[in-house]
């Protein structure tokens, strides 16, 4: 059987976003290789966050709900979601000449 590629949605990751998120997301525990694709649940976050839609509703083509929650309460419980926003937030903050940590200055 053939694997068909899914159609894209306009929440997905855009390649230039991926380069920017992959090297910060948390490796794996046991040192192999995932066997998720990491894209696809990260573009299955942005379904959720754009769309609103709850967890049981996400379409058949995009990861399972519970992979994708799964993933998404790990890296909140660990840290590593917050870290992720923080160092993305400094990142765009300091590429338009702006306060790194974003603190006002009086």
């Amino acid at each position: 059987m053939r694997f068909m590629k899914r159609q894209p949605y306009p929440s997905d990751i855009s390649n230039a976003e991926w380069e920017k998120l992959q090297p910060l997301l948390p490796q794996s525990k046991r040192g192999a290789p995932r066997r998720v694709n990491m894209r696809e649940i990260i573009n299955a976050l942005r379904y959720l966050n754009r769309t609103g839609c709850q967890w049981r509703m996400l379409p058949h083509d995009l990861q399972p709900w519970e992979k994708v929650y799964y993933y998404l309460s790990e890296w909140r419980d660990s840290g590593d979601w917050e870290r992720i926003n923080r160092e993305l937030r400094i990142e765009i903050r300091v590429s338009v000449s702006k306060d790194p940590e974003g603190f006002v200055k009086k």
